[in-house]
């Protein structure tokens, strides 16, 4: 374990700085994770992330970034929606066992 501080919280900045010392070669995500008590796969996670958050800046058009955030939003909205649903359909499932049960 090292003497560095554990991090409870990873903040976006915090995450973008480490993910850049990786870039740079000054440390790898197999060391990262050790030293942070992380799993391997998330660091890459982030790594991913940080990729795909950089080839949407390199972009020309920001309608890509536009398009992906209406895909994201309408995604979460039916996402959202199903959720609904599902609390709907237990209400009503429990409402339907208490009668059961009172009858």
């Amino acid at each position: 374990m090292s003497n560095e501080p554990t991090v409870k919280r990873w903040t976006a900045k915090r995450k973008a700085a480490v993910v850049m010392d990786i870039f740079k070669g000054k440390t790898t995500a197999a060391e990262l994770a050790r030293q942070h008590d992380l799993t391997v796969s998330e660091v890459e996670g982030w790594i991913d992330e940080a990729q795909r958050s950089m080839e949407n800046g390199f972009k020309a058009r920001p309608k890509d970034i536009r398009d992906q955030y209406e895909s994201e939003l309408r995604e979460t909205k039916e996402a959202l929606g199903e959720a609904h649903l599902q609390i709907y359909a237990l209400k009503k499932w429990r409402r339907l066992l208490d009668e059961d049960e009172n009858s």
